[in-house]
Parts: C-alpha cells; sequence; structure tokens
C-alpha cells in the first residue's frame, strides 16, 4: 500500500518561462540547487499520466538528490487542455516525432536551461514513467545526439503506436518485430549516425497496465541500434531484482535492465538503507531500490561516489540464458523476468485511467 502525498511540504521548482515557440503546449518546471558545478549536468524528468512535475519530485526524490550533487532538474509538464488526465501524447503523430508538438517543445526547453544554466552539453539525461517514459524513448530516438543516456521506467519502445487503438494494444503486447525492425525505427528517425545515449530500463514483473514485454522489445531495439547481441555482458540480483548489463568494445556499459520482482506499474523507491530515496505514493512504491539514485549514480552524476559498480565474475548468474532476438528477421520473443504474478489487488484504477485518457485523447488539439 503507498502512503498519502505529504501536501504540507512546499513546492521545490519553479517555472521555466520563456523556452520557445512551444508547439506541444506544454508546462516547464526546474530545479536549481542552492550551489551547482561551473558546467551542470541537466536531467530532464517526465511524469506518468494523473501526475504532475511537483508530485513526481515528490515521490521520486530527484531534487533533493540533485541539492546533493549540484546538477539541475528539468520537468516537463503536461496540461489538461492537451490530454485530460495528464498523459503526454507519445501515441500522437503530431508530438512523438522529431521536431513535432510535445518533442520539439522539451527540445526547446532544454535549449532554454542549456543557454541560462550554461548545461554542459555532454552530460544531458532523460528520465521517465509510463507515459513519461514513452516520451522518453521518444526523445532518445528522435534527438540521439542531445542525450548522453535515458531511462524508461514502465515505458514502451519507440515507434510502438500512432493512434489510439495502436496505443492500447501496445500497452497489452508491443507486437512481433524484429530486433533490427524495432532499430531501424531509431535509425530511421533521424540523421545521426552515433555515437548512441546509454539506455536503462525498469519495469516491474507484475505491471498490469504496460506489459512488461515492453520492456524486452525496448532492449532489442537499443541492442540493435548499438549492434550487440541478446547475451549480456554480466547479471546479478539485488535484493531479489534482476539487473543485467550490455557492454560495448569498449567495456563502457551502454544498455542496462532492471526487472523489479512483485511490483506493479510505477517507480521502484528505497526508504532505507544506503539506496533510500523517495517517498512512496500511487505509482512510487517501494520496491528496495531506489531507481532514482541507481539511474544517477549510472550517468556519474553522484558526486565522490562511483558509478553503479559492474556485476564481479563470482555474482554473474550463469544459468541466464537471456533470448532477446537479434537477428534480421527474427521475431521478438518475450524475455522471461523474475517469476511474479499480477493479483486483481495489482489491477488498480490506472489502467482505466491510461485506457480513458487514451480515447478521450482524440479531442486533443
Amino acid at each position: 500500500m503507498t502512503a498519502p502525498m505529504d501536501r504540507s511540504e512546499p513546492c521545490r521548482l519553479q517555472d521555466v518561462e520563456p523556452f520557445g515557440s512551444n508547439p506541444g503546449a506544454l508546462k516547464a518546471k526546474c530545479h536549481i540547487p542552492p550551489q551547482i558545478a561551473r558546467k551542470p549536468a541537466l536531467v530532464v524528468i517526465l511524469h506518468g499520466c494523473t501526475q504532475t512535475a511537483d508530485g513526481y519530485d515528490r515521490g521520486a526524490g530527484w531534487s533533493k538528490l540533485a541539492d546533493e550533487h549540484g546538477f539541475i532538474l528539468l520537468f516537463p509538464e503536461q496540461q489538461r487542455a492537451n490530454n485530460p488526465n495528464l498523459c503526454f501524447n507519445w501515441f500522437s503523430p503530431a508530438d512523438n516525432k522529431r521536431d513535432r508538438g510535445e518533442a520539439l517543445s522539451i527540445r526547446q526547453m532544454i535549449e532554454a536551461m542549456i543557454d541560462t544554466h550554461g548545461i554542459d552539453r555532454s552530460r544531458i539525461f532523460v528520465t521517465g514513467l509510463s507515459a513519461g517514459g514513452a516520451m522518453t524513448s521518444i526523445l532518445l530516438a528522435s534527438y540521439p545526439e542531445l542525450f548522453a543516456g535515458g531511462a524508461i521506467i514502465a515505458g514502451l519502445p519507440f515507434g510502438a503506436a500512432s493512434n489510439v487503438p495502436q496505443a492500447l494494444e501496445a500497452m497489452r503486447a508491443p507486437g512481433q518485430s524484429s530486433g533490427d525492425q524495432l532499430g531501424d525505427r531509431v535509425r530511421n528517425a533521424s540523421d545521426h549516425a552515433g555515437p548512441w545515449p546509454r539506455v536503462s530500463v525498469w519495469h516491474g514483473a507484475a505491471d498490469p497496465t504496460v506489459n512488461s514485454s515492453n520492456a524486452d522489445a525496448i532492449l532489442a531495439q537499443w541492442l540493435s541500434v548499438h549492434a550487440l547481441d541478446g547475451q549480456p555482458s554480466a547479471t546479478q540480483n539485488i535484493a531479489a531484482h534482476r539487473h543485467r548489463i550490455w557492454n560495448d568494445a569498449t567495456g563502457r556499459t551502454v544498455v542496462e535492465d532492471y526487472r523489479i520482482a512483485d511490483m506493479g506499474h510505477g517507480t521502484p523507491l528505497a526508504t532505507t538503507g544506503e539506496d533510500a530515496c523517495g517517498t512512496p505514493m500511487p505509482h512510487m512504491l517501494e520496491a528496495g531500490i531506489s531507481s532514482t539514485r541507481r539511474i544517477a549514480a549510472s550517468w556519474g552524476l553522484l558526486a565522490g561516489r562511483k558509478a553503479t559498480p559492474q556485476p564481479k565474475p563470482a555474482d554473474i548468474l550463469k544459468t541466464e540464458t537471456p533470448n532477446l532476438p537479434m537477428r534480421k528477421g527474427a521475431k521478438l520473443e518475450p524475455l522471461s523476468a523474475i517469476q511474479s504474478s499480477p493479483t486483481a489487488a495489482n489491477k488498480s484504477s490506472v489502467q482505466e485511467i491510461i485506457e480513458d485518457a487514451l480515447r478521450t485523447a482524440r479531442l486533443m488539439r
């Protein structure tokens, strides 16, 4: 059970105005720590359906972590006039491609932050939950030259849908496509030829809203883009959750995957121990592992701390037999996650909320 939001806590974000033509009609908020580096990093954070920028920050704990380590945060925020349930319109052709709608609005926000705060262009990152995770996929594919890395939480692969029926179906299953076919969607989204952003995938194994087979599809998509096969460089269990990494030829981790055992639809948090970060609330779920802290560490944002360590050989699970397809023409077969089955209690109203948002989106601008 999640704890109710503490509405007595003051908002830690401030408005960003102006930031361009804003064709997607989004709002922008940011958090500037009291002390920042001379050339600070920027993290772009995209909330999920029914959430606000301030609410997501309270739950995930990003601004408090930024205060500790001196990086800057940008929070694009949806408006009800665009989507009644505050979902980013990841399924809309008017918003889900390079230099269009919401995607372009976010690009303009980032440029405004770079100009105003002297952001280090080599250290710009993006992460998001659910519809925000799907929009993260869109930004990484549409503007790969802009981002050093991204983290997709309970999201969908780029190109998953271009209308409402396709979106509903994609949430249940991503369809039958090969890794190369999925990768081609990214390669064809811009004229960029590399290097490509590093990508981290997070998904609850018991997610009843966005099926975890979407995480398999995201992995296959980005392994193809990075020209890697389905065999991970290392696999380990962290607090019963499976973590896998894929390294490039230089030994640098470019793709990683976290499957969170027994977790439904939301962002995984830890409220105790060294990993502690964030506050449980709807769709911000206690899981004994902090996605916020581990994502920031993997991007090298935690001053005085090393990035998330790679598993030692002794930690590697030799019995792992991943079946992510990377051969041309191969079908996308789901990669089994840590076994857990969603119960009726897991199937909260969020499924109905998101489906309602997608259906009513026919009325969007």
